[in-house]
């Protein structure tokens, strides 16, 4: 996949000239829309190109949507858009001759009369073959929404075999319905892939005259992690309102490291060694008068 079809994507397939250039060069979205990867949709503004429909590609060829193509359906979040409907079949089944393209699966137990997989199959195909951030996106979307809860999905993750097993039962062991945005998602999945332990997701701070919930909170070290994407904090209101809650939660002894999409997408290694050194320098308890911490349930979903 190409660079900036790879932003579009993340970018849930929109953007602007200067979001583009802001992470690829010029001379990508010149080949880009040469070769038809990308379109222009309106003066400084460019898109994917329209994805065929998934459905109409299932019937084409027989089989059920799944994999992330199910996923979109389904109302869950995704870290990428498919570039292609994604398509189960029954196992031995050739691929039929179609105008339509999509990306084909096999497996043994396809019903006919379904027209796209079950919530439950479906966050687990994404936790067999996804990387680990997309994967857990979805997993994370599927509980936050009540599709499935936690226990469930550990039972169906636990009873699989075959190929991607083991990927699934890390997902589902990693998966929690706390997480608010596919951003978050991938933060903590960067925390988790980099073993480090005691963030919690959703983290509420409170006492009498303020209340904050942080994505993703240290209780013990009072570090705040936030991945801030740009559509919440791009207005003058949300800025002062920004400024007025870090500034409340520094007094509360709470510090705040703050990581765009940017940084949380294509700067990872940095992010990881920021924190590390946030928890160095941390002395790993505070005093902090007239304020209570509450968590949200562990449970998740």
């Amino acid at each position: 996949m190409s660079q900036v079809v790879d932003v579009l994507h993340r970018r849930a397939g929109t953007a602007t000239y200067a979001e583009l250039r802001a992470l690829v060069p010029a001379r990508a979205i010149r080949g880009g829309l040469a070769d038809g990867a990308i379109r222009r949709i309106a003066k400084g503004v460019y898109a994917l190109p329209p994805v065929p429909d998934p459905l109409a590609a299932a019937r084409a060829q027989g089989g059920l949507v799944s994999h992330l193509s199910a996923a979109v359906l389904h109302g869950f979040s995704v870290l990428d858009l498919p570039d292609k409907p994604q398509v189960t079949v029954p196992r031995g089944q050739h691929r039929r001759l179609s105008p339509i393209q999509c990306e084909l699966h096999w497996a043994d137990d396809v019903p006919s009369e379904d027209r796209c997989t079950g919530k439950l199959r479906t966050v687990l195909d994404c936790a067999r073959t996804l990387p680990f951030e997309a994967a857990l996106t979805v997993a994370d979307s599927a509980l936050r929404l009540g599709a499935l809860d936690r226990a469930q999905l550990l039972i169906a993750a636990a009873e699989l075999v075959g190929p991607g097993s083991r990927r699934a039962r890390r997902i589902a062991a990693a998966a929690d319905g706390r997480a608010e945005s596919p951003l978050e998602s991938v933060l903590r999945s960067i925390l988790i892939e980099a073993g480090i332990d005691g963030f919690v997701p959703q983290v509420v701070v409170r006492d009498g005259t303020f209340s904050a919930r942080i994505d993703l909170g240290h209780p013990g070290l009072l570090i705040a992690l936030e991945a801030d994407g740009f559509a919440y904090h791009s207005t003058r209101t949300a800025l002062t309102r920004d400024c007025r809650r870090h500034v409340n939660l520094t007094l509360r002894g709470w510090r705040l490291l703050r990581f765009s999409w940017e940084d949380v997408m294509f700067d990872r290694g940095w992010v990881v060694e920021a924190i590390r050194q946030a928890m160095a320098v941390s002395p790993g308890h505070h005093n902090v008068p007239q304020s209570d911490l509450f968590l949200r349930d562990a449970a998740a979903g």
